[in-house]
């Protein structure tokens, strides 16, 4: 039960590849992209701990010789220091421009390794490999590598696309259930912005899909990658249709800074309330019905998901400061915040006049009730 979703870019179209026993199988799916029967694999201890002797038993199987580099785990490794030495690392395997760089992980290793594959001899080839939920749906396709820095998230990076994904569903039976909320975040958010009858299919099947159901499970990161392959199709480098995939995403970077990037907030986590905030925004400004955000919401909570700023544990500084926090983000431009608001769930758009006063009272009414809950 395999399904394959083709990222359309001209030369550099690839597919993604969704279906349970990938990793096993990797040898077979690798071969036809290598020069020569090696490769080098960037992944982190936990990850190792869990998934990498299947991946190079798949290797094997194809006489396919591999090394591998197991770097700590958590967002902290997105950094200049892991960053060089993956980089010095790969140099010392003597990888060449024509080999294949193997990713084996979550959304951290995918980005510092894609990252490190795109500095590499000037650019190299790699494969993802992604081991979450979120990096399945998200980060694995449309290319965007990097790191954090100290002045935010992901603003050092590149565009570099994979040449091939294989997302294995089985994988997923290994998360914690904390870890796969997060990711389902993201498939979430894809609903929201674009695919109403996608969200309504989430209403009814999420439990299934927590449940372990592998079926729910490929149609869900199926549908989400498809999607994510059409926008990034129409626009690679983020000029217009892939800021829609920010959806929730210049709340959430806010809330990741104001958490220290530690875990009392996971990405995913920090999108759906982002998500969340995102369409109270647009029904204060008219643009929806005030019953969008609370049926958002009310499908996070019934999913045991955080869906309010409330849900974050620990202080959170004032509404000054996550503002302050926003205009490091990504999305700026000539000093304005592009946030992506809602006519209606599957109804998103870039919106680049909104009101900062409107934005300040959003986050101010809930950072009360996080107070309140308090």
């Amino acid at each position: 039960m395999t399904s394959s979703v083709r990222v359309e870019l001209g030369s550099r179209s690839y597919d993604v590849r969704i279906g349970i026993g990938l990793i096993e199988r990797a040898g077979q799916e690798l071969a036809p992209l290598l020069r020569r029967s090696r490769t080098a694999v960037l992944t982190d201890e936990t990850v190792a701990a869990l998934h990498l002797e299947s991946l190079k038993e798949g290797l094997d199987a194809e006489n396919i010789a591999s090394s591998h580099l197991a770097l700590p785990t958590g967002e902290k490794t997105k950094s200049w220091r892991w960053l060089a030495d993956s980089v010095d690392w790969l140099l010392d395997q003597r990888v060449e421009r024509g080999d294949v760089v193997i990713v084996l992980g979550g959304g951290v290793i995918g980005d510092l390794g894609g990252f490190a594959a795109s500095v590499l001899r000037r650019g190299v080839r790699f494969v993802q490999v992604p081991t979450s939920l979120l990096a399945q749906v998200d980060s694995s396709v449309g290319g965007k590598t990097g790191i954090n820095s100290s002045h935010g998230k992901n603003l050092v990076g590149a565009f570099h696309q994979p040449s091939l994904v294989l997302a294995d569903i089985g994988v997923l039976d290994t998360l914690p259930r904390r870890e796969f909320l997060s990711g389902y975040g993201e498939v979430v958010k894809y609903g929201l912005l674009g695919d109403r009858d996608f969200f309504e299919w989430l209403e009814a099947n999420g439990q299934r899909l927590i449940g372990g159901d592998a079926e729910s499970r490929i149609k869900a990161v199926c549908r989400s990658v498809q999607m994510k392959a059409d926008i990034v199709a129409r626009d690679e480098t983020e000029q217009g249709d892939r800021a829609l995939l920010n959806l929730g995403h210049t709340f959430c970077h806010a809330l990741e800074a104001a958490t220290g990037y530690s875990d009392r907030l996971r990405h995913g986590e920090g999108v759906a309330i982002g998500c969340a905030l995102a369409f109270e925004t647009s029904a204060r400004m008219g643009l929806c019905s005030q019953e969008e955000p609370v049926r958002v919401r009310a499908h996070l909570k019934s999913m045991g998901m955080k869906a309010e700023i409330a849900d974050i544990p620990g202080e959170l500084p004032d509404a000054e400061a996550l503002m302050a926090l926003m205009a490091q983000d990504k999305k700026v431009i000539d000093g304005r915040l592009r946030f992506i608001l809602a006519r209606g769930i599957g109804k998103a758009f870039v919106a680049e006049d909104v009101d900062s006063e409107l934005v300040r009272s959003v986050l101010a009414d809930a950072l009360r009730e996080e107070r309140f809950r308090s």
